[in-house]
């Protein structure tokens, strides 16, 4: 797990080790044991490392493979690396360290873009070919490891974050309008490739980009999933369901034990993080480290699920670490967030994750966390409705979508408006492609590979990222997700949601922890908007900044800044929120 960056020149000039060093720099935060660059001519490569597998300097990046004339950097983990490295060497491949990273380098050097899909994981890297010339850019099914990317006459660069890609300077700060609209329209997601800046990109998840000496560029999907199914797993029963996936899980929470370091986790009191804790119990793990968050209670609503988390802890008997956060040390921290976030991210629980991650970091380098289970198994409250909507399209834009197309002309300035409805038309191309029939499934698909990747799996990586720490995600191993893609919708949707997921639990935790209400990570200070957070928020969004900025009508914020609490999104959220964060977000990268 680390952070990496570089450039790439196609025009015959030579990059400077200066801005190599001052990109890697920026990465600090994501590898704080090592620093490495390699510059060579038109070729300059930055890293910083975490050390979690061979801790040895041999695994030390950039890495270079003399045998195959490679130069490589890499962010991320790649479970079955032992395996592959023992086939590899049947294949005669000599290896000098004993981590991933020259699994990763040997495996392209002898099977090629066959090479993707054997690896198990998350990563994003990028290969230099001293023989061709040619540059590969990969990154995870799922997205899970960020991939940033700036292009411009003659050059490439690429970043784990979108702050080290600006520390490269001459980039295009604009606002991409598209994108805007994506970001105002669904809470804040982006879809790759675009980011809210003009001169910012991000390669998809799942893509595989090579380009060659002049600087030509291919990219191919190389896995999607498939939500097409038998006529055999039509006929399943919900509990040979229940076994099957029970089955997949454990070989993917096994996998992410994968390291050389101790693995904690995350634990919300929720099912997801509960089912993880009680497969590792199950498989033997003993003392393992959980660690929860809360914050004061606000509004009369709880600010913690310690008492689920405390539940699952004691049953188990875990080495538990309850962390509570004081509001006043929660507005403190808020500031460090924001500038933390690779881009603008407005769910409340980022803080959460920051904070929590800060503690977590004290005493342990890897974690695996829940996320990704609502949306492969269908636990939001949208999906039912798909089932008979004669419209699926216009029943998730109703439930999902924080704003139509005529209040997004009200809100923002017209500059700053898309030519058409973007995030509408997005959907629309998404939902009509081939392989998923069922409207649930088209849904789950378009949040399993687009809204969960620019969302959820972004903002654990940042926030956890930001303090030197791994998470794992084993929800979304690519073979649990092909399994729960075959899954017939009506046994995800049942029992109030993530039905199978539910039943398979009980063969494993208490069923206290899976008949509880649906919760979500509870910030509630932050939730309704008022004291020093709308101090705050008037300060950014008044500021000479924001004016010359002029992205929203002031007639738009006047109305939210004297109502906070009447104006929520239909999916809970705080629309002074989602504009002042995305203001506060601009102010603190300097653009």
């Amino acid at each position: 797990m680390c952070g990496i960056c570089g450039e790439v020149r196609f025009d015959g000039t030579h990059v400077p080790l200066e801005k190599i060093q001052t990109m890697t720099d920026r990465l600090a935060s994501r590898g704080p044991d090592a620093s490495g660059t390699h510059v060579e001519g038109p070729l300059g490569m930055g890293h910083r490392r975490l050390k979690i597998i061979d801790l040895s300097d041999a695994s030390s990046q950039p890495f270079i493979d003399e045998d195959n004339e490679q130069v490589m950097v890499f962010n991320g983990c790649i479970y079955n690396y032992p395996e592959l490295r023992a086939e590899l060497q049947k294949a005669g491949h000599r290896f000098k360290s004993h981590g991933d990273t020259e699994v990763i380098l040997k495996a392209w050097a002898q099977w090629g873009e066959d090479a993707l899909p054997r690896l198990q994981g998350m990563f994003a890297f990028v290969i230099h070919e001293k023989r061709t010339g040619r540059i590969i850019m990969a990154r995870d099914r799922f997205g899970i490891k960020p991939l940033y990317l700036n292009e411009g006459p003659g050059h490439i660069r690429f970043a784990s974050s979108l702050q080290s890609i600006l520390a490269g300077g001459d980039v295009d700060t604009s606002i991409d309008r598209a994108a805007l609209h994506n970001y105002m329209t669904w809470h804040a997601v982006v879809p790759a490739p675009r980011t809210i800046l003009n001169g910012v990109r991000k390669l998809p998840a799942a893509t595989l980009r090579i380009i060659d000496a002049k600087g030509n560029s291919t990219e191919k999907t190389y896995w999607q999933p498939t939500f097409e199914r038998s006529a055999e797993d039509e006929a399943r029963s919900e509990g040979e369901w229940c076994d099957l996936l029970l089955e997949e899980l454990r070989k993917s929470v096994r996998r992410r034990m994968v390291c050389d370091v101790p693995v904690g986790v995350l634990l919300s009191g929720g099912v997801d993080s509960s089912l993880i804790v009680g497969l590792l119990a199950e498989q033997g793990q003993e003392g393992l480290a959980t660690y929860s968050i809360g914050f004061e209670d606000a509004n009369n609503e709880k600010g913690n699920e310690f008492e689920y988390s405390d539940l699952i802890a004691n049953h188990y008997g875990t080495n538990h670490h309850k962390i509570h956060i004081p509001s006043a040390e929660m507005m403190e921290n808020l500031p460090h967030a924001i500038k933390a976030m690779s881009e603008p991210m407005v769910s409340y629980d980022n803080i959460g994750f920051y904070l929590l991650s800060r503690e977590v970091s004290k005493t342990i380098k890897v974690v695996q966390s829940g996320q990704g289970a609502d949306e492969v198994f269908g636990g939001y409250h949208w999906y039912k409705p798909l089932q008979s909507a004669p419209n699926p399209i216009e029943s998730y834009a109703l439930a999902f979508f924080d704003r139509d197309q005529k209040r997004m002309a009200r809100h923002l300035n017209p500059d700053y408006l898309a030519d058409r409805n973007e995030s509408l038309a997005f959907l629309a191309e998404h939902f009509c492609r081939p392989g998923a029939s069922d409207p649930v499934d088209k849904a789950l698909r378009l949040d399993t590979n687009v809204m969960l990747v620019d969302d959820p799996v972004k903002r654990v990586d940042n926030m956890t990222m930001a303090w030197g720490l791994e998470a794992r995600v084993p929800f979304l191993d690519h073979e649990v997700v092909e399994l729960a893609g075959r899954i017939p919708s009506r046994h995800k949707l049942a029992h109030g949601g993530k039905g199978v997921l539910k039943e398979a639990s009980r063969q494993v935790i208490p069923s206290a922890v899976i008949d509880r209400p649906k919760g979500y990570f509870p910030v509630p200070a932050l939730k309704y908007i008022e004291g020093p957070y709308l101090e705050m928020v008037k300060d950014a969004l008044g500021s000479q900044a924001a004016k010359d900025r002029g992205l929203f009508q002031q007639s738009y914020l006047d109305r939210l800044f004297d109502a906070p609490s009447d104006h929520i999104t239909p999916l809970r959220g705080s629309e002074l929120w989602q504009v002042a964060l995305l203001e506060l977000w601009l102010q603190a990268q300097e653009v």
